[in-house]
């Protein structure tokens, strides 16, 4: 694919004519839900059923407890802990019970009966997703790669990786994705295991690391949070990757920049919780690595934030009058220092961001509304547009290879770079196209279909 591949305004017909002439056609179907759920202020019996189902599909492979359901539903739905635990009189024998878990647990049996959730075999009060729900998913076949959607600046593909870019020549600036984890029990969209995470990541990326122009970055989200089989102690995984990333593909690492999620669930259970020996998690690290540091087009300039009241009042009074020497000397304040007026401070290292935001709440109702799944691990939309800020310049081609709900291309969207996102999987993949309709160009595969629904072609 040469010159501007996602610029013109007729990308989707060119596209299509140079990546799918080969190509499988669609043929899974979708269940389409006629009307939306309307996004109602008060906790009403029908939001409370959409808010214990959403806690269950956003575990697709973990048994709850139902003390873990009452918090977890209780998070989604904005109950505080005194409704939650408050206790009154209920039925004929007039016994002490919470109204709300009484009605959280209802709400379960009616999954039940729609064989959405069953019990787990000798357990008392512990639900999982059926089988049917957790395996939902559509995924593309190995050399198979269709365009599922597109704007003027960019597209989104429904395909494997690496194989899907084995003929893109044009230089990719950024390369951003969150890779799944290496979790013992894998999620709908599949994990690979820990002991053979690093030969995963190195196979992925050694094809596309070549395409990754001089000025060029990796941006690379991982977890933190892999334990040891039966053990509260961390795998070494993540620095297995990094040397990885050094020793096979030739990138060095420019920093590791830490997403600090004070909204993440409390975990580990068993470790932090019943154990007692960790700590609640809440961050996860984004490997920022680079082909050639010194030719890297990252600027710190292009994310600045405003300056705090106090340092505003210092610059406008010409900054320190004092003098003063700390760490023996390393660090030296003399007087005039920080008077000089800047357009804003240099961000650190640590982004404090939680993992909801409006738009990935107003497509989980519009998901719901088509009947189509919601991703159980998409990262908002905060964080990609924080590292293609950073690390990109408008027109520049930022690239994610586990698009998920192309949260990642919207971000490159909104910021007018281009961008080509891929996805395993089918449904994520038609999900996603409906964060793009608002854009100039927009164009989704007839294979596809309407809103919710997908066209068997003949």
């Amino acid at each position: 694919m040469k010159g501007d591949i996602v610029s013109s305004a007729n990308v989707a017909s060119v596209v299509r004519l140079k990546l799918l002439k080969h190509i499988d056609r669609v043929v899974y179907p979708f269940a389409h839900v006629a009307s939306a759920m309307e996004n109602q202020s008060s906790v009403s019996q029908l939001n409370l059923f959409q808010h214990v189902e959403e806690v269950y599909k956003a575990t697709p492979d973990a048994a709850l407890d139902n003390e873990s359901l009452y918090k977890l539903v209780a998070r989604r739905a904005g109950i505080n802990d005194a409704t939650l635990n408050h206790r009154m009189p209920i039925g004929t024998a007039g016994k002490l019970r919470s109204k709300a878990k009484r009605a959280i647990r209802w709400q379960q049996q009616q999954l039940k009966h729609l064989q959405v959730i069953e019990r787990v075999p000798g357990e008392r009060g512990v639900w999982r997703l059926t089988e049917k729900m957790r395996s939902g998913l559509h995924k593309a076949r190995p050399g198979m790669t269709l365009l599922a959607f597109s704007t003027d600046l960019g597209m989104a593909l429904w395909g494997t990786s690496p194989h899907s870019l084995a003929k893109l020549d044009e230089p990719i600036e950024l390369l951003l994705t969150s890779a799944p984890y290496p979790l013992r029990n894998p999620r709908a969209y599949g994990n690979p295991r820990c002991e053979e995470y690093v030969d995963f990541i190195c196979a992925v990326l050694e094809p596309i690391v070549p395409k990754i122009a001089a000025t060029g970055s990796l941006v690379l989200n991982l977890s933190n949070d892999v334990f040891l089989e039966k053990s509260p102690a961390r795998s070494t995984y993540l620095e297995r990757v990094t040397i990885a990333l050094e020793d096979r593909l030739g990138l060095y690492l420019m920093d590791r920049v830490i997403w600090a999620n004070r909204s993440k669930a409390p975990g580990p259970v068993a470790w932090a919780s019943k154990a007692r020996n960790q700590l609640n998690v809440c961050w996860e690290p984004c490997l920022w690595m680079a082909p050639d540091p010194l030719r890297c087009k990252a600027d710190n300039r292009r994310v600045l934030l405003p300056h705090t009241e106090r340092h505003q009042k210092l610059m406008a009074a010409g900054g320190e009058r004092r003098d003063a020497e700390y760490g023996d000397g390393a660090y030296r304040i003399r007087p005039g220092s920080y008077g000089n007026l800047t357009a804003g401070r240099i961000p650190r290292n640590v982004l404090e961001m939680g993992h909801a935001c409006s738009i990935g709440r107003a497509h989980r109702r519009v998901l719901q509304a088509l009947g189509l799944p919601t991703h159980g691990a998409g990262w908002p939309l905060s964080v990609p547009d924080f590292f293609i800020r950073f690390l990109t310049e408008p027109g520049d081609l930022v690239v994610d290879l586990f698009g998920g709900r192309c949260m990642t291309g919207l971000a490159a969207e909104l910021n007018e770079r281009r961008w080509l996102c891929l996805e395993l999987m089918l449904e994520y993949i038609r999900g996603g196209a409906e964060l793009f309709r608002p854009f100039k160009g927009f164009w989704i595969n007839p294979s596809l279909g309407g809103p919710g629904e997908l066209h068997p072609q003949g």
